[in-house]
């Protein structure tokens, strides 16, 4: 039942949390920080000032915009619109979840020879022509189902690639704000799929193509960002 779902969750957040206070430190004590509250502020606020961070954070955002949108009309187009049985909805939902795992895979294979940026930009241009043949294939009727189901799975996919490396460059530059970075990057990821979910709903016209249209729109969002932040990215930074 639906109620299974959220006590599944509550015994997940338990074990999390028995697991989290037997979980060592692991930082050295002369290189922990014992500042006020307000000073984590003040680094939360020269991060956002910083180009090469934020052009990361809002490439990783519109990729999670997209993901959201994915998550959040996937439902009502695979079962309401196709009228696929919640059990084969299942299968088409993950199915996406093995595209991340076998990008993460090879994303770890490639970086030796490819180095994160470039697996990064890489990631960033097949999202947008996935996100492109979505869009027109939910616009024009073509190839039905498969047609969301197939270029969805390039798109979700690229989570391998575009959420990891953005994360691990734009830590690169900041290797002593890394948890405040961290965080920052993790609150304007997920952040973004507030505003994805609801213009989704707001887009909302008894077919598909208002998911399509977020899932399309976030990626070249996530390409464009991308691009247009790569000379940024090796600009000095006001915390080094």
């Amino acid at each position: 039942s639906w109620q299974g779902i959220f006590w599944s969750l509550a015994f997940v957040g338990l074990l999390t949390l028995v697991s989290f206070r037997s979980l060592p430190e692991s930082l050295p004590p002369e290189r922990r920080t014992r500042e006020p509250l307000n000073h984590t502020f003040r680094i939360y606020w020269q991060l956002v000032r910083d180009p090469r961070l934020i052009g990361y954070a809002l490439s990783g955002g519109f990729f999670y915009a997209g993901a959201y949108a994915f998550i959040v009309g996937t439902p009502f187009a695979y079962i309401d619109f196709y009228h696929v049985s919640p059990q084969i909805y299942g299968w088409l939902f993950g199915i996406n979840i093995l595209g991340m795992m076998i990008a993460n895979f090879a994303n770890g294979r490639l970086l030796s020879l490819m180095g994160s940026e470039r697996l990064f930009y890489r990631g960033a241009w097949v999202l947008a022509f996935a996100g492109v043949v979505l869009s027109v294939c939910v616009w024009f009727g073509w190839g039905g189902l498969w047609g969301l189901v197939v270029p969805i799975f390039f798109y979700m996919s690229m989570n391998g690639f575009i959420v990891a490396n953005s994360v691990a460059g734009a830590l690169a530059f900041f290797p002593q704000r890394a948890g405040s970075a961290s965080s920052l990057l993790g609150a304007m990821h997920y952040g973004s799929g507030i505003f994805s979910a609801a213009l989704v709903s707001w887009l909302s016209d008894g077919t598909p193509k208002g998911m399509a249209l977020v899932m399309g729109g976030a990626a070249i969002g996530c390409l464009l960002v991308a691009l247009i932040s790569k000379s940024t990215f090796q600009a000095p930074s006001a915390l080094e």
